[in-house]
């Protein structure tokens, strides 16, 4: 699991460590503080560090059954102040690094299930100042698509919910999240519960097929 440090990463490792399996978290900045998980620094966007990443696993488990890639980022500004840096570093987070994970994980898995987190914002962009992580995200999900096709021995999906109540979500600016949610028509946020019985879901139904972009978003009950 990607992005294991926090958020739906974290929420997810647990849950599958409850479950009895062995979760590699990995992580860039901060550490994962569960002993039951073991963890892995490494930077998506370095394709060095992605090599002994899996030359760590292959070492030490010898395959992959499930991959989950949560590690994602985001630099919103105007489209006048965005610079090229900026948007390369989120295409690189978001949209290299998942592509890197999937390529050499693949090596590692006869059969499997990979999920790609993806988002609402890839298919209803409704704030320019994301306009490099609604593309990033866009991306991932043609990825996904092309990958199922490349690789028929697994399942790969992608997940796109709106939005979830992650540590950096709940950071935001109150009436910023409270417009940028009344934009999509969203009464209240998802739980990252919720989203992670989704993403088990996806990896034990065999209704969801790989290629499928599963789109979640909130009932408003």
């Amino acid at each position: 699991i990607t992005g294991a440090s926090r958020g739906i990463g974290l929420t997810l490792a647990k849950l599958l460590t409850d479950y009895g399996a062995k979760v590699i978290g990995v992580y860039n900045n901060t550490k994962i503080k569960d002993n039951r998980i073991d963890t892995y620094k490494c930077d998506i966007s370095n394709e060095k560090e992605i090599k002994r990443l899996f030359q760590y696993i292959k070492k030490s488990y010898g395959k992959i059954d499930i991959v989950v890639n949560c590690a994602a980022t985001c630099l919103d500004s105007d489209l006048y102040d965005k610079t090229k840096k900026e948007f390369m570093r989120v295409l690189e987070v978001n949209l290299v690094g998942t592509f890197l994970i999937c390529k050499y994980a693949s090596l590692l898995m006869k059969k499997g299930v990979i999920v790609n987190m993806s988002s609402t914002d890839a298919q209803d962009t409704f704030s320019t100042f994301s306009i490099d992580y609604a593309a990033s995200k866009a991306g991932v999900e043609n990825l996904t698509k092309k990958l199922a096709l490349r690789l028929p021995n697994l399942k790969i999906c992608a997940l796109a919910p709106n939005w979830v109540d992650t540590e950096t979500v709940l950071s935001m600016d109150e009436n910023y999240l409270k417009n940028e949610m009344q934009r999509v028509g969203q009464k209240k946020l998802l739980k990252k519960e919720e989203v992670v019985i989704k993403i088990v879901e996806i990896i034990v139904n065999s209704d969801i097929i790989s290629g499928d972009i599963i789109r979640m978003v909130c009932s408003n009950e």
